[in-house]
């Protein structure tokens, strides 16, 4: 059974006339009588009793108008969803941000809202490794993290912007207004870290892989607003990617002086899947304003 068909099929309900209903389709009536006995062929019972004077519908004819009409409404009605959601007049966008993200999504977001208000963003805040997963599992459509040491075939990564691992202090802090510091000298401080398994302590743990360095750990924290609490109100020292106080007044990114210490701010998106059309947009939103707020924050 075809939409044609149904189409084909109220044309004659309406006129009742297969000249007149030809005419209006703009086929011939004998196109238009033979898709009408493959649609009662399927049917399996005559829609019309026809002669060569008068046109009736029988009594499934009737019952079945109704129905093809609801049917060929249903069809337009998903036709003007699918032309609302490619011109972003309606639909959701799902969007993953890491805790290094967290700070300079803002700004796209409220760009993207701006642009298209009837679109709804969902935004789930988590660890790289959850999100990770809800990418591969459809939950989210895009995820903002810092690159992957050790990647994965299945996600496609594009870059976004460079960064480095820092670490963050406040103003009352003895580092404030260091220029740089190495891992040996860093064995000095008091630390305030991310917990094992977030992505500024894997790099962390990567960069130290092969020294002996002992470090003074005081508190390890799974949430990075806690993380930057802390470290405001004591002189203890974090260690976070730069782009993650790129908002902040009061404390400072000292870069760490080693080799392998520069990372990457990646849109993640799962390889070979279908990207829609708000997903799309997103990225030129955050890539325009990420593009500005990471350059004033690292000149």
């Amino acid at each position: 059974m075809e939409i044609r068909q149904l189409k084909y099929f109220l044309m004659v309900t309406e006129t009742l006339n297969f000249s007149t209903a030809s005419r209006r389709l703009f086929i011939s009536q004998s196109n238009l009588s033979q898709q009408i006995s493959q649609l009662e062929q399927e049917v399996g019972q005559p829609l019309f009793e026809r002669n060569s004077h008068e046109v009736h519908l029988t009594e499934a004819g009737r019952e079945f108008a109704p129905v093809a009409r609801k049917a060929i409404d249903s069809v337009t009605e998903c036709m003007e969803h699918m032309t609302d959601l490619q011109s972003l007049r309606t639909g959701e966008l799902n969007i993953g941000v890491t805790f290094s993200f967290a700070s300079i999504v803002t700004k796209a977001v409220i760009a993207f809202l701006r642009q298209y208000p009837k679109v709804k963003l969902n935004i789930r805040y988590d660890s790289m490794e959850e999100l990770m997963e809800m990418l591969k599992q459809r939950e989210i459509d895009i995820m903002l993290a810092l690159s992957s040491p050790k990647g994965d075939a299945a996600i496609d990564r594009r870059p976004l912007f460079a960064n480095r691992l820092a670490v963050i202090v406040s103003r009352n802090h003895p580092l404030y207004h260091a220029d740089g510091i190495t891992l040996d000298e860093l064995q000095h401080y008091d630390l305030v870290l991310p917990c094992r398994g977030l992505q500024a302590r894997n790099t962390f743990e990567k960069l130290i892989d092969r020294t002996d360095y002992s470090y003074k750990v005081k508190v390890e924290v799974n949430n990075v607003s806690l993380l930057l609490d802390l470290i405001s109100h004591a002189k203890y020292a974090t260690i976070l990617a730069e782009s993650t106080i790129i908002k902040s007044h009061d404390l400072r990114a000292i870069p760490i002086i080693a080799e392998g210490n520069e990372i990457s701010g990646c849109i993640h998106l799962l390889k070979g899947a279908y990207v829609k059309c708000s997903t799309q947009e997103f990225i030129k939103m955050i890539t325009q304003t990420t593009a500005v707020m990471v350059q004033r924050a690292l000149d």
